[in-house]
């Protein structure tokens, strides 16, 4: 397969396993409800360092991934910032920001992107996919890097999302309607996709044109194929022939007459005979096959998503000014009717979405909607990087979880007409067309004030205006509302001190107990840590399939340097007599030991015994010091 070469890629490749793990730490006065690592979270923080600091915990668990990165236009003043072992790469964070001058700009962007597809193809379940948005700046070299990190057979679509509502009259050439959102599956067998829900009249295209006797529609092709591949010995095994209703024998030919071939086997035709329809022609009998309309299902997702079902730009800026005001400070949010449908095709309703670009939120107001609609249970996890991680990010989070004060304006449309050379010819008839709707509406003037409606009026004020080569009649109400709240909660996490194992050997600085556990069940045994069990001993770190996992570890130094610390042939029984009762209550094969601790004091007989290995803290490397 071919692969895509840019400066520093040998740098990046495995640079995400020299990133330090650094746990995340509960702010509990930025969250919603109690501080919960298993719930929904916002971390603020390096989304590189945040990927790498969930794995201990969501490794293989995340079930849809939404991804709004940089786009790099050259416009956007995004940072390169990842602290890789490269001169030529350390040289680049002092030349931020990437703007288009910068002849390096593809070559940092895909370094910076490298190692978190990395990553966060490790967090994706196996029934987990990947959305990411961008527009033609990068789209294809990152379908190139996503071939090479996913695999090319992992690719389940590139879909079309129509972000404009309206052309851009003053487009130097082509006014851009869409961004690309390029999808991968984990592991394609076993990829959630569900099929869409069927509009009210069953969406059924038009040229479903025929009715069966049962009622269901369908429309007929031609059984024989057609197209390059339409000879004999292109598929020797498809030329058979059928049998007519009046019994002759049909053979596929080609206009010109040679041996063509069925687009089915023999096997399907025999199995599918119902499906057949046989034509009358001048030339004899043609066999046709129906394909039937069955909407029961819903239908499948299309490679475009027009903004009337995900929304637009437009709609995305007016929903986020809707909660966060006039000045939220962000200028690109995508609307919640985009990840929404999103979250129809890809997840279930208990399904763990990831969001590591999240900006202003809208993944997990999407979340929480969906939620809302259906009664889901479905979680988020978001990361942003920038400042405004909490003053907006979380920020309009919280908002929808409580409901808020909403003040501004409602518009609705009254007229909508493209205008083209021969309606400007005819101004005076639009005009007209103004007014009238004006006087309907109670908003007429001049000689017309006094035909106005006597009825309540609608609206405020009555707005007309050309708004990109669109003449747009809108009434206007002014209002102020409590928008209600969508229910949730949320844990605000920062990043904490990365863990060093320098400072960990010469006990300088010791990491908190279930940093350090986490770290080490996934180091160790590459699996994600689950809720401690009820009655578990003292020092019970959690299981894999083939072992039990303990930790002996307190952060404090007086604890590592005593016997306390150590593992003794007490505990040994202890953790094997509790596993033995665990594997036996649970009707599977007894199950080994990983023990972690400063210290043992068995012989390896006795560890084997136990079943038991035994992993030495590298405290315990200068424990006599």
């Amino acid at each position: 397969m071919p692969e895509i070469v840019f400066k520093g890629k040998e740098y990046v490749y495995n640079h995400h396993l020299s990133v330090p793990y650094r746990p995340l730490e509960a702010q509990a006065d930025k969250s919603v409800g109690a501080p919960d690592l298993g719930g929904n979270l916002i971390i603020h923080g390096d989304n590189l360092a945040a990927l790498k600091s969930l794995l201990p915990r969501y490794a293989g668990q995340v079930d849809l991934v939404f991804i709004d990165p940089p786009y790099n236009t050259g416009n956007e003043g995004w940072c390169y910032s990842d602290n890789v072992n490269s001169p030529i790469m350390r040289e680049w964070l002092s030349t931020n920001p990437v703007d288009g001058e910068d002849l390096l700009r593809h070559d940092k962007w895909l370094c910076m992107m490298w190692p978190r597809l990395v990553l966060l193809r490790e967090l994706l379940s196996e029934r987990g996919s990947i959305w990411i948005t961008l527009d033609d700046n990068e789209v294809h070299r990152a379908r190139m890097v996503l071939d090479e990190v996913f695999g090319d057979a992992s690719h389940l679509a590139t879909v079309i999302w129509e972000k404009a509502d309206s052309p851009k009259m003053d487009a130097e050439r082509f006014s851009t309607r869409h961004d690309t959102m390029l999808v991968y599956a984990k592991n394609l067998d076993e990829v959630t996709l569900h099929r869409l829900q069927a509009d009210e009249d069953g969406g059924i295209p038009t040229h479903y044109d025929k009715t069966s006797n049962d009622g269901r529609r369908y429309y007929t092709k031609p059984l024989r194929a057609m197209g390059g591949d339409d000879r004999r010995e292109d598929r020797p095994t498809m030329y058979y022939k059928l049998e007519a209703p009046d019994g002759t024998a049909i053979w596929p030919k080609r206009p010109d007459g040679s041996d063509g071939r069925w687009r089915w086997t023999e096997k399907k035709a025999v199995a599918e005979k119902q499906r057949l329809e046989w034509k009358r022609t001048e030339a004899g009998w043609v066999p046709y096959f129906r394909i039937f309309a069955d909407t029961s299902a819903g239908i499948p997702p299309e490679t475009i998503f027009y903004n009337r079902d995900a929304g637009s730009n437009r709609g995305a800026a007016l929903e986020l000014k809707a909660i966060m005001g006039e000045n939220s400070g962000f200028a690109t949010p995508k609307p919640t009717q985009l990840i929404g449908r999103i979250l129809e095709v890809g997840t279930d309703t208990d399904s763990l979405i990831l969001d590591s670009f999240a900006g202003s939120g809208t993944t997990a107001h999407a979340v929480l909607k969906a939620n809302a609609k259906d009664g889901g249970s479905r979680r988020f996890i978001l990361v942003e990087g920038e400042d405004y991680a909490d003053t907006l990010t979380a920020e309009r989070v919280r908002r929808a979880i409580r409901g808020y004060a909403w003040a501004g304006t409602q518009r609705e449309t009254l007229l909508e007409k493209k205008l083209s050379f021969t309606q400007l010819k005819k101004a005076d008839q639009l005009l007209a067309e103004v007014e009238a709707i004006k006087v309907r509406e109670g908003f007429a003037t001049g000689d017309l004030a006094d035909q106005g409606s006597e009825a309540p009026r609608r609206f405020d004020a009555v707005e007309a205006k050309v708004d990109e080569g669109v003449l747009r009649v809108e009434g206007v109400r002014r209002v102020s509302e409590q928008a209600p709240g969508l229910g949730g909660s949320f844990t605000f996490c920062t990043l904490g001190e990365a863990l060093d194992l320098d400072q960990l050997l010469s006990g300088e600085r010791l990491p908190a107990a279930d940093a350090l556990g986490a770290w080490l069940f996934h180091t160790a045994t590459g699996g994600t840590l689950r809720p401690v069990p009820a009655g578990a001993p003292a020092w019970f770190l959690g299981q894999t399939e083939d072992r039990h996992v303990w930790l002996i570890y307190r952060p404090e130094l007086a604890f590592l340097k005593s016997t306390e610390s150590a593992l003794t042939l007490t505990r040994a029984r202890e953790f094997a007599e509790w596993g033995a009762a665990q594997d036996a209550a649970a009707g599977r094969p007894r199950r080994g030991h990983l023990v972690f601790a400063s210290a043992k004091y068995l012989s390896n007989k006795q560890l084997k015994e136990h079943g038991i290995d035994f992993a030495p803290l590298p405290f315990a490397l200068y424990r006599e010091g």
